[in-house]
């Protein structure tokens, strides 16, 4: 439910209308009460973030392969399907704005994305030096932004990046911490902070924010846990106190 919750909330910043509840209509083949598209592509980032979870299971490093396998899933239906799904872009794309002229910012030009992304891929295996994982995970998220590799999905596998990256790395155990609320929260900001490293080199700001999205959201996320055995544990009380029907009760809970 973490990774459909990410979903969800990564999808909206994108503009999607999808809510949790829609997702768990939509997965059980009933009718959400939103366009099918929107959903999905929410459903697409569950099982894109899933099938990269189980690559690096089974021995995938973080790498470019990984990135397109990801995004090859995540485009796979739905709007951006036709954006060349799993493959690098091989023409010019820009953010905001009708043409690369009067856009809000124009990315590396396509001739350039593999080098760009080849020189992230080393800096993600900590070549030439090692940088500290979370700070690792908010300079990657930005470079991966501003390199947009691919046609459409920039936004959501960036953000799938940090969650990748830290559970590589075994900072994470579960993919459990997730900064897409927080940067819905302070979506002007979260935007205004990713421009202002690219136009005045605004590193520090960025990183202060990131920091504070990493704090806020291991709090929300602890909580919610001590909240969920809370309930588990009085609900287990009161199966206790079904007498002679509890053992089996509780063995069919689990």
């Amino acid at each position: 439910m973490y990774v459909r919750k990410e979903a969800v909330l990564s999808s909206m910043i994108e503009g999607t209308q999808s809510s949790l509840s829609d997702l768990l209509l939509f997965e059980l083949d009933q009718e959400p009460g939103v366009p099918l598209n929107d959903v999905r592509e929410v459903s697409n980032y569950v099982a894109a973030l899933n099938h990269g979870l189980r690559l690096m299971e089974n021995g995938l490093p973080l790498s470019l392969r990984l990135f397109r396998e990801i995004h090859g899933v995540l485009l796979t239906q739905g709007r951006g399907s036709n954006q060349t799904p799993g493959e690098f872009r091989r023409s010019q794309n820009w953010i905001g704005g009708t043409r690369p002229g009067n856009a809000a910012f124009v990315p590396p030009p396509a001739e350039e994305v593999l080098a760009c992304m080849s020189k992230l891929e080393f800096f993600l295996h900590d070549q030439p030096e090692p940088t500290p994982v979370l700070l690792k995970a908010a300079l990657a998220h930005v470079q991966f932004e501003t390199i947009h590799p691919f046609l459409d999905g920039n936004g959501r596998l960036g953000r799938l990046l940090i969650t990748l990256l830290l559970c590589a790395q075994k900072v994470l155990r579960e993919p459990m911490l997730y900064l897409s609320l927080y940067f819905k929260t302070h979506r002007q900001y979260y935007y205004e902070l990713l421009d202002n490293v690219r136009l005045t080199g605004d590193w520090e700001a960025w990183l202060d924010f990131f920091a504070e999205a990493v704090i806020v959201s291991a709090t929300q996320s602890v909580e919610t846990a001590l909240h969920l055995l809370d309930l588990l544990n009085q609900d287990r009380d009161k199966i206790s106190g079904l007498g002679r029907a509890a053992a089996s009760t509780l063995h069919t809970g689990r």
